[in-house]
């Protein structure tokens, strides 16, 4: 049984850039590419999926908010209507640009306070999958572990791919420790590699208090956008290949590249 590793990338806005996309798309087996709501421009993100297309990486649409200026990590209370709207013109925006590159969006993954507020927020989940149903009801969804996503995504006909977070602390309950605290991003990259072999042989991630937390996860992320992030992505590889896992996407199955015509 394989696991997939993914990471956030096509996050560069014009003259700015964020991480390393080339490196990291050398590690990874899924890439989340930025849609423009909270980062990335048309240029940027067709030079991330050329990458990914030369690499055999598969491809998401990694949704959001409308808010470059939070970079996404401002929750919203936004409408139904509106969420509902926004996300699948962001798929549409990458679906156009991934088939320019030669490849295609083969999954959903939501961004920052979007992904961590309908983890538990029935009412703007609910919007975000009708998004993706309305799109394209083969779309697998990139959920937060543990979260009631998984259940309302699935009970909705979508397959819900259940995530673990590399580089981030754990709250007893299974939420990620917010970034506003003191030690919610691991920087140290033997720790985080270590906690994800563990993650991958026993489904269990240790709490920022000390407790085991059961993290059913068939997906791993490690932040593009993090202090070492290339390092980090690179040891959680490399450990996870030498306890034997096999690394592949979640999304083998669906065709993951058109021939060219």
């Amino acid at each position: 049984m394989s696991i997939d590793l993914n990471s956030d990338l096509g996050e560069h806005f014009g003259a700015w850039t964020l991480g390393d996309d080339a490196a990291m798309l050398e590690i990874v087996t899924s890439a989340n590419v930025a849609c423009g709501f909270h980062a990335g421009d048309p240029r940027s993100i067709l030079e991330t999926l050329r990458g990914a297309v030369e690499r055999g990486v598969a491809v998401g649409a990694h949704v959001a908010y409308p808010d470059l200026v939070g970079f996404g990590r401002r929750p919203m209370d936004v409408s139904d209507a509106e969420l509902e709207a926004d996300v699948i013109y962001q798929i549409g925006a990458l679906q156009a640009l991934a088939r320019v590159a030669g490849t295609e969006v083969s999954y959903v993954k939501p961004h920052g306070a979007l992904y961590n507020t309908i983890a538990r927020d029935e009412r703007q989940a609910a919007a975000v999958i009708r998004a993706i149903r309305a799109v394209d009801s083969g779309l697998p969804l990139v959920c937060l572990a543990g979260s009631p996503l998984v259940e309302w995504a699935e009970a909705a006909g979508l397959r819900a791919v259940p995530e673990a977070f590399a580089d981030r602390a754990y709250e007893p309950n299974g939420a990620l420790v917010s970034r506003r605290e003191a030690g919610a991003v691991i920087h140290d990259p033997e720790q985080v590699a270590e906690r994800m072999v563990r993650l991958a042989r026993e489904g269990v991630i240790e709490a920022r208090d000390g407790t085991e937390v059961a993290v059913p996860a068939a997906s791993i992320c490690v932040h593009g956008d993090s202090p070492g992030a290339v390092e980090i992505a690179a040891t959680v590889r490399t450990a996870l290949l030498d306890a034997g896992e096999e690394l592949a996407p979640f999304t083998v199955g669906r065709q993951m590249h058109r021939s060219e015509s």
